[in-house]
């Protein structure tokens, strides 16, 4: 069961952001912790056995044991390309239409990584999660903002949707993470706690981010859709469950693992990586070696 905690976005219109209701005041409606999805900033391992990493910033972390594993330069604010889309489909879900029929407008076309829809296409938001998750589909993620409410009031659902679960870093400027559209920024601090939420309180996007392949038939409304994940480590690396890779020039290589592997439930992120696949694998068999768990065999 959830509280609607609600605000005004823009005039006449009143949107609501899900908080669960045991993070809300009762008397008086409002948020009173963030504890639940706040990191905690103790419980580092003594290791000379950390990986080289690339990235310009990277976190690591036990949300099982509420443990920090590994960080460095967490709390610097880069670029989160297509990271972005993780807030995206968080602000769909909570605003999901009663239809559940997305149009396919014209200004949904955008980008190189689509999923590859047509204008006048009506799909619905799983499918569309789908898109956003497998192929990080720019058009996806702007179809579901497009149909959503309008664009700029979705941004800025994004950017006060951040600032209730606590991430005080982080700007969005549009629903895709391209790159032009302001200083759209985040840290792999706040990037935690956005992962973290979305882990505890959103199985749709757990379901679209770990599918490692589907067959979306044809209808009357769309085409046919036969799409494989490519995100990172989803079927080389057992227990990896998703959640979001990203790529711009200007943030580099960018990645979120979210790994559940032997009683552990392990996120990693990277920003600004030249490798982020090794410098995942070699993180997650980090993490996993320095609880006393031997790493599973990968690709």
């Amino acid at each position: 069961m959830y509280f609607f905690y609600s605000y005004e976005v823009s005039k006449n219109k009143t949107f609501a952001s899900p908080i669960p209701e045991f993070l809300v005041k009762k008397e008086n409606s409002e948020v009173y912790s963030l504890d639940m999805w706040l990191p905690t900033l103790f419980g580092f391992f003594e290791s000379n056995d950390v990986p080289q990493i690339s990235a310009k910033s990277v976190l690591v972390y036990d949300i099982t044991d509420e443990k920090m594993i590994y960080e460095n330069n967490a709390s610097k604010k880069l670029p989160m390309a297509s990271i972005t889309k993780l807030m995206t489909a968080i602000v769909a879900i909570d605003h999901k239409k009663k239809s559940d029929e997305y149009v396919v407008f014209p200004d949904a076309l955008v980008g190189e990584n689509v999923m590859g829809l047509s204008e006048g296409e009506v799909l619905s938001l799983e499918k569309l999660l789908y898109g956003v998750f497998m192929y990080s589909g720019n058009d996806a993620a702007e179809a579901l903002a497009l149909n959503t409410m309008d664009r700029d009031d979705f941004i800025e659902t994004m950017n006060k949707k951040a600032k209730a679960i606590g991430m005080t870093d982080t700007n969005f400027t549009n629903p895709t993470g391209l790159e032009g559209d302001g200083n759209q920024h985040s840290t792999a601090y706040d990037l935690l706690i956005l992962s973290k939420y979305a882990v505890t309180n959103y199985p749709e996007i757990i379901k679209a981010s770990s599918t490692p392949e589907i067959f979306i038939e044809a209808t009357d409304d769309h085409y046919a859709y036969d799409m494989y994940n490519q995100l990172n480590l989803i079927t080389t690396y057992p227990g990896v469950k998703g959640l979001k890779d990203g790529y711009t020039p200007e943030a580099g290589l960018c990645l979120i693992t979210y790994l559940d592997y032997e009683g552990h439930k392990i996120i990693g992120i990277i920003l600004g990586s030249e490798n982020r696949r090794q410098e995942m694998k070699d993180l997650l068999d980090y993490s996993l070696k320095q609880q006393g768990i031997e790493p599973p065999e990968h690709g």
